[in-house]
Order: C-alpha cells, then structure tokens, then sequence
C-alpha cells in the first residue's frame, strides 16, 4: 500500500468511526421538532452517510480494501460507543452495522459495471433496510424476546453487561429511520459523484 493509498484509507476509516459512534450517540436523543419525536432521532440524519463512506471505500479500494475500512471501524466505533452511548446501543449498533455494510459492499460489487449511481443507491437502499431492522429491533425493544422467556436486557445481564433498556417507540422509529434512509440515499447521490470524480485518476488501481 502505497503513502497515498494509506492516507486515503485513514481517511475513510476517520470518517466511518465518527459517522457511527455520533449515530450511536444522538440515537439516544429524539427529534422533537415538528412533533416528530416518537418519529425520528437525530441519529437518523448522520448515520446514512456510513454507506457513502463504505461505497466510497469500495470505489477507491475495492471489496476487499472496503471490506479492511468495515471490520476495523466496526471495532473502533463499537468500542468507543460502549464508553461514550450504552453497551446495549454499542452491541446492537455492531451487529447491525458490520451485516449491513457487508451486505452493501456485496451488492456494490454486483452493480459495479452498471451506470455509476447505481451501485451506491441500490445497494444503500437494501441494505440500509436490513440496518433500520437488525438495530432497533435489538436497541429499543423493552418487552420479553419470543421463546426465551427473558427480555434483552436480562440476557445482557446474564452475561455481565450492565444495560437499562431506553423506551422508546422503536417501530415508529424503525420506519421513519428509514424513510429518511430512502431520502439520504438518494441526496448521497450528488456528493457521491463529485467525490466520484476527483477520485478518478486512482481507480485504475482498484479497476
């Protein structure tokens, strides 16, 4: 890897780990204007760009080299959001984080030979959908998980991570993150092109 090569992949690993441990962060916090607080997070507007970074990623370095700027920005953000948001965000955020832009890294490489804004439209519009259900789902929800008689926080604690369910409307959530998801992919478009070409002199390595 090449100076060049290891300064631009520190810059998407920098810009990956603050989009996801802020997310982690103002999840906590509802967007409670417009009445829109049992709707939205603020978490909903920063953590989208997790897909340009990782879309960007796969454009510069390829699926592999993407993949490096996921699995290492998944430890730091996890890491640094158990001290900084709550493990239970933490955890819930990893799992929902690394099997998402695993997914989107897969779908980009499918669509990488098709009309340039397909790739990071598509594969952010499924796999974001999976992100929206994995984190809330396991975030949010405060009653008994089916078929174990235990609610997520008990299963925590058995484990040794002290954890308090945070109540919220998780459904109502689940759907308006992602409605803005929708909206965020398809602005993404615009500065993912003007990035997309000021990178074009360093794609052949990675072509």
């Amino acid at each position: 890897m090449t100076q060049i090569d290891r300064r631009d992949f520190l810059i998407a690993l920098t810009a990956m780990t603050l989009v996801v441990l802020s997310s982690n962060i103002l999840v906590q916090h509802p967007f409670t204007h417009w009445g829109m607080g049992d709707y939205l997070t603020w978490g909903a507007f920063s953590y989208p760009f997790s897909f340009l970074v990782t879309d960007l990623s796969n454009r510069r370095f390829g699926t592999q080299g993407a993949r490096r700027v996921v699995y290492v920005g998944f430890v730091l953000a996890v890491a640094l959001s158990v001290i900084l948001a709550t493990p239970r965000i933490a955890i819930a955020s990893g799992a929902a984080f690394l099997t998402a832009q695993l997914l989107d890294i897969s779908i980009f490489a499918r669509l990488r030979n098709k009309a340039w804004w397909m790739p990071p439209f598509i594969s952010s519009v499924i796999s974001s959908g999976l992100d929206t259900a994995i984190f809330f789902s396991f975030a949010f929800y405060c009653g008994v998980v089916p078929g174990l008689g235990l609610t997520i926080s008990e299963m925590l604690g058995q484990t040794g991570i002290v954890d308090e369910c945070i109540a919220l409307p998780w459904v109502n959530l689940a759907i308006a993150d992602y409605g803005v998801k929708l909206a965020l992919a398809a602005i993404a478009i615009a500065p993912y092109g003007a990035i997309l070409a000021l990178m074009r002199p360093r794609l052949q390595r990675t072509a």
